[in-house]
């Protein structure tokens, strides 16, 4: 087994101990929640999300143009507050990473206004982490004198790369995606192109002769004037 597949599987199975042990467990108790959507935006539209972050959690936000249009749209992150604190920006790819102080529903919103006629394939990314966890974790197994303070040091460590980890991989997946749509669409253009190409070169081939045989046709009369 690989260090990352090791860290991974660490984690999955204090995340999965986690879940067991609580009764009420529910997505916005979790310790960290990772989400990775495809959004197709309509031209002329906004579409807004939000996601509950707890006091002293940390939120990552990321969004990338894969298709459609001039390649481009806007993201604003908004606090519980209501406040604006990733303003839009018109670009291809944004990402807003902060530490909640209060906590609540953060607001993100993906605008496509600008662009009138197209739709925009959009990938987003958001995930949330709860580092306290860690802490209220270390209490517990200190609570049954067991001396884990290197283990619970390391773990630690381990999860911040894993975090570090998935963000990487989600902007990867996204550009990968963007290329691929990339590659189809310049493969349905050259396609197009050259079958227009094809129609018009058989069609001016055939008007040549057409023409070139009316140029060369010869006229048989008879005698009396009359064509034959």
């Amino acid at each position: 087994m690989s260090p990352i597949n090791f860290y991974f599987f660490t984690l999955v199975v204090y995340l999965c101990l986690c879940v067991c042990t609580s009764e009420d467990w529910a997505f916005d108790n979790a310790p960290g929640i990772a989400m990775d959507y495809k959004i197709h935006i309509d031209a002329g539209k906004e579409d807004c999300y939000w996601q509950y972050v707890h006091p002293g959690a940390t939120i990552y936000v990321n969004m990338q143009v894969l298709k459609g249009g001039d390649g481009m749209a806007g993201l604003a992150v908004r606090n519980p507050q209501g406040e604006i604190v990733h303003p839009y920006t018109w670009k291809q790819s944004s990402e807003y990473e902060e530490v909640a102080k209060t906590g609540g529903y953060y607001g993100v919103c993906i605008d496509n206004q600008f662009s009138r006629f197209s739709g925009k394939l959009i990938n987003l990314y958001m995930t949330t982490f709860r580092y306290d966890i860690w802490e209220q974790y270390t209490k517990e197994l200190e609570e049954l004198d067991i001396s884990v303070n290197n283990f619970t040091h390391s773990i630690k460590g381990v999860d911040q790369r894993i975090h570090e980890i998935l963000l990487f991989q989600s902007q990867a997946r996204a550009k990968e995606a963007r290329d691929f749509q990339l590659l189809l669409s310049n493969n349905s253009y050259v396609q197009y192109w050259s079958i227009m190409l094809c129609t018009a070169i058989v069609g001016t081939g055939a008007l040549q002769v057409f023409f070139l045989r009316k140029l060369f046709e010869c006229k048989v009369t008879t005698k009396s004037g009359g064509r034959a």
